[in-house]
């Protein structure tokens, strides 16, 4: 019976106060039993974690009575065991690391695209106004080897941080189209967005939620093998179980 609660939950706000918030977060997390993951910068939190669900939920709750968090959304799947072995709060200079200091997400973030909509879009082969959709895989190219969409494209980056540059070698292939950026959980996808926006593509969309999002609102259609995940699970399918 999978009885253990994972979540996964980011915001990009200022915090300027990220490096104090480190030490109470870890202890309180430490206190309910968790694992995982929390990332805090000033830009914002980036979270994994995994425990009994009332717990889980009573730190999300600890971490929505701030209010620059109040609005903090998180995805959920289950698990028969906790996938991480230990739990970690670290500070560093960025939540997703981009090295690109002129792209501030908490300063405004591109259009979001929901997974109905998108799927909607996939189904009829176009947006609704007429104009070609694509995809464009932000994540490693490891991770895209798990799975994708159909006819995603792949630039194939070792690391994040490469995109800016892939952007600059390949933005043709994206000129009178739109697009929607995707990742695991929306994280990489928002700031890609703003970087696409930022070079001029003016029909640029970010996948809400990323593919974990999609597939809890479509069931995974258009979306071809399963998605990796960054802990002892793997890669989970789309109906967000751990994959065989």
């Amino acid at each position: 019976m999978n009885k253990v609660l994972n979540v996964s939950a980011y915001r990009f706000v200022a915090l300027p106060d990220a490096q104090a918030m480190r030490a109470p977060l870890l202890e309180r997390a430490l206190a309910l039993g968790l694992r995982g993951t929390v990332l805090l910068a000033g830009e914002g939190i980036n979270l994994f974690l995994a425990g009994d669900a009332a717990k889980v939920r009573e730190f999300l709750a600890l971490l929505r009575a701030d209010p620059r968090l109040a609005d903090l959304q998180a995805k959920e799947s289950w698990s028969e065991a906790v996938p991480f072995g230990r739990m970690l709060v670290k500070f560093k200079h960025e939540i997703i690391r981009m090295n690109h200091p002129a792209i501030q997400p908490a300063q405004g973030r591109a259009p979001a695209l929901d997974g109905p909509t998108l799927k909607r879009w996939l189904d009829q082969g176009h947006d609704d106004a007429g104009r070609p959709v694509v995809t464009l895989d932000t994540r490693n190219a490891f991770e895209v080897d798990y799975g994708t969409f159909a006819q995603a494209i792949d630039w194939r980056l070792a690391k994040f941080s490469d995109f800016p540059q892939a952007l600059q070698q390949r933005i043709g292939e994206l000129q009178g189209k739109t697009v929607v950026s995707f990742c695991t959980g929306g994280i990489r996808c928002e700031k890609a967005a703003l970087v696409m926006r930022e070079a001029g593509l003016p029909d640029v969309w970010q996948l809400e939620g990323g593919i974990l999002k999609y597939f809890e609102e479509t069931g995974g259609a258009h979306f071809e093998g399963t998605c990796f995940v960054f802990d002892e699970r793997e890669a989970l399918d789309p109906g967000l179980r751990p994959a065989p």
